[in-house]
């Protein structure tokens, strides 16, 4: 991948996300998901990753995914389209770990996301959101895990950058991709980002573009 082909594919980046981008769907069950068009990307953490803050971060709008202050909120599949309607799509998926819900309800939501992963055509990548404060978790290895087996292409995204040393926040990136190593369905490049500061979004918009050119090929 050359220079010139980097800068591209951030320029058509930058392009794509400052079209409208706006709710499109929610879905609580499997059975309530949208017909299957265009090309997915989903974002899959843990309940305090900052999931919400990254997709707004990426679309430039600051109230397109709800965030709040309380984990556990998401509690469906949500989905956000730009302005090709047959292009790309968002999903906001519920977040895991802790959340402040019954047992029963954190349940429901695991399963949905499983299944989720395991049946939809259209969905290209998972980004799997990772606290770069606190690196990767037991369940987050769990969810690798389950990516693994699902087969679904997945790329590691560390969230709030700038909350971390870049002594530290090397070191976590060096684990982070140490831990890959064991997970060989993993894309192998970790993005560092911070929704606060914009640091890494020229980056991941560019993956996506890139997705999209395989797709169409």
């Amino acid at each position: 991948m050359t220079a010139n082909t980097d800068a591209k594919l951030i320029e058509q980046g930058r392009k794509l996300f400052a079209g409208e981008w706006q709710f499109f769907w929610a879905s609580p069950s499997v059975e309530t998901l949208p017909p299957m068009a265009g090309m997915e990307v989903a974002f899959a953490g843990r309940s305090n990753v900052g999931k919400s803050s990254l997709i707004n971060a990426l679309t430039g709008r600051n109230a397109l995914a709800r965030t709040s202050h309380t984990p556990g909120r998401t509690q469906e599949l949500i989905f956000f389209e730009g302005p090709d309607k047959e292009g790309l799509r968002l999903v906001d998926m519920p977040g895991y770990g802790y959340a402040s819900a019954p047992k029963v309800k954190i349940a429901s939501w695991t399963a949905l996301i499983h299944k989720f992963l395991q049946g939809r055509a259209s969905l290209a990548r998972v980004y799997v959101l990772v606290d770069a404060r606190h690196g990767l978790k037991d369940v987050d290895l769990d969810v690798l895990k389950t990516l693994d087996k699902s087969a679904v292409s997945y790329q590691l995204v560390l969230t709030k950058a700038d909350q971390v040393k870049p002594s530290e926040l090397e070191q976590t990136l060096a684990a982070t991709i140490t831990a890959l190593a064991k997970h060989p369905a993993a894309f192998p490049v970790v993005l560092v980002t911070s929704s606060r500061t914009g640091a890494g979004m020229p980056e991941l918009r560019a993956a996506m573009i890139r997705l999209l050119g395989e797709r169409s090929r």
